[in-house]
């Protein structure tokens, strides 16, 4: 399980850093009505935020064969 965390940390932090920065969004901007289906809940957003920060440090990880 360690080797496996070590191996993607880029993304592991990515996700971590997603996930803060979803709450973030979900605290300052967020839906007052409760109609968007991102923003209206924290949960739904910061896993969002989650998701795309794993996918976009994902974007930099190396190949390691």
């Amino acid at each position: 399980m360690i080797k496996k965390i070590l191996k993607y940390k880029l993304t592991v932090i990515g996700v971590i850093l997603g996930l803060l920065a979803g709450y973030i969004y979900y605290y300052h901007v967020g839906c007052t009505s409760g109609s968007c289906p991102i923003t209206s809940k924290p949960l739904n957003s910061t896993i969002y935020g989650g998701i795309l920060g794993g996918l976009f440090f994902n974007l930099f990880e190396g190949n390691k064969i």
